[in-house]
């Protein structure tokens, strides 16, 4: 089976977690797309570990753990990481697997993001500034640089030269310093070195895998609505967060998919720029803030909250072809009295839905609310689903009449074992 694991909102779902649970089982475990601009928090019984590059299934003893071609790569975040691994997971060498075809950020992605960030002021996207955007950018306009150059310094240093003809004027109009071919090189090779072993072509490993029906896990690595098509435009991730990535991202053909799970927030954040229709400005979301911990595991930065948004959950539903939901912090909402849910938008007091139209569009809708009762009791150590409160199983049963799917998994706290499934 071909399992596809998905962020439902605009990432920060809590999908470390859960592709934590489900890699338990699987034999294969794949990121496709993005970089390390994303970041999944596993705790389990070794402790607490942010991941960015490498897949939260890392810590399944017998899978093999694949960087699939579509995410991009900053070699030194990569080493930090993977040093960070060796210390509970030692054989990493022997299971992880980085495929050649991955583009790699270089030092000039990275003030170049910072720039261009600068120079929006108010209009800003409120990126990461990981240079994330820079690198997709290069790699669409022929101009990027792979793993693969690697293997040859001598085309590493013709495509790099090449590379700083374009940067350099660039960032002399802004007033920055030139860069050196020369000592990038001898810091990127160097890099390069410690991350040799694991860079092996992935795609015969994929199609061993497939052919031997074998329980293939993909990790998706930022929300739905980043999506740079189907997402909030111009406040989305430079990479495609559909199921169907995994196709371009690591060779595996759509029609393999079986089962695409869209892990889903029980209320609704977001990290950045960008349209929010349930955000709240006021004590009942910093309360959840509080509560939730709402800071990003690769930024910091503390997350926008709202209640959750239903019709942009309808719409991801309907794109993505998710066959179930998983619904994560059931236990913040705890407190609440009372929780609202966003069921539609109107805009000029007629019905819209989401696609009506663009980001700045967004911002004028205004969201319709169901409000439901709160169960005011903690969640945090029921582990069925029959054992929560009545309160608690109507807000679920809720959200799958809306949306028409199941809810398959519920998350009442950060370690494995809260967690609800049925």
């Amino acid at each position: 089976m071909v399992h596809v694991v998905i962020g439902g909102q605009w990432g920060d779902e809590g999908k470390g977690k859960l592709v934590d649970i489900f890699s338990q089982k699987a034999d294969v475990i794949v990121r496709f797309h993005g970089g390390n601009n994303a970041g999944h928090t596993v705790i389990n019984d070794y402790g607490k570990f942010p991941l960015h590059l490498v897949p939260a299934g890392i810590f399944n003893p017998t899978a093999t753990v694949v960087i699939g071609n579509g995410t991009v790569l900053d070699l030194e975040v990569l080493l930090t990481e993977i040093a960070m691994l060796k210390k509970v997971v030692p054989d990493i060498s022997k299971r992880l697997l980085i495929s050649p075809r991955c583009h790699v950020i270089m030092p000039y992605h990275k003030i170049l993001d910072r720039l261009y960030e600068a120079a929006k002021g108010k209009a800003k996207t409120g990126t990461t500034g990981r240079g994330i955007g820079p690198v997709h950018a290069d790699k669409v306009s022929y101009q990027g640089i792979r793993l693969i150059d690697f293997f040859d310094p001598q085309i590493l240093n013709e495509k790099l030269e090449i590379a700083l003809k374009i940067k350099n004027p660039i960032l002399r109009a802004f007033g920055e310093q030139p860069l050196q071919r020369a000592e990038i090189l001898k810091t990127k090779l160097q890099e390069f070195a410690q991350v040799r072993k694991f860079v092996k072509e992935t795609y015969p490993v994929i199609l061993d895998a497939l052919a031997s029906q074998k329980y293939i896990l993909c990790e998706g690595a930022h929300g739905f609505f980043l999506d740079t098509d189907w997402g909030t435009y111009p406040f989305v991730t430079a990479s495609n967060c559909l199921p169907a990535t995994v196709t371009a991202g690591v060779g595996i053909p759509a029609q393999k998919i079986k089962r695409v799970t869209a892990i889903v927030k029980a209320y609704t954040t977001r990290v950045g720029s960008g349209p929010f229709p349930t955000e709240l400005l006021n004590a009942t979301g910093d309360k959840l803030r509080a509560a939730g911990h709402e800071f990003g595991t690769t930024t910091g930065r503390p997350r926008r909250c709202g209640w959750l948004d239903l019709e942009l959950i309808r719409f991801m539903a309907q794109v993505t072809g998710a066959t179930d939901i998983a619904i994560t912090k059931l236990d913040v909402l705890d407190t609440f009295a009372e929780i609202k849910i966003c069921t539609g938008y109107t805009y000029r007091n007629k019905s819209v839905h989401y696609w009506n139209g663009d980001a700045s569009w967004l911002l004028k809708v205004k969201p319709v609310y169901k409000t439901l009762p709160g169960w005011q009791m903690p969640l945090t150590d029921i582990r069925s689903l029959s054992k929560l409160p009545p309160a608690a199983q109507n807000y679920v049963a809720f959200i799958e009449k809306t949306v028409g799917l199941p809810v398959k998994m519920i998350s009442v706290g950060p370690e494995r074992s809260q967690t609800i499934t049925h």
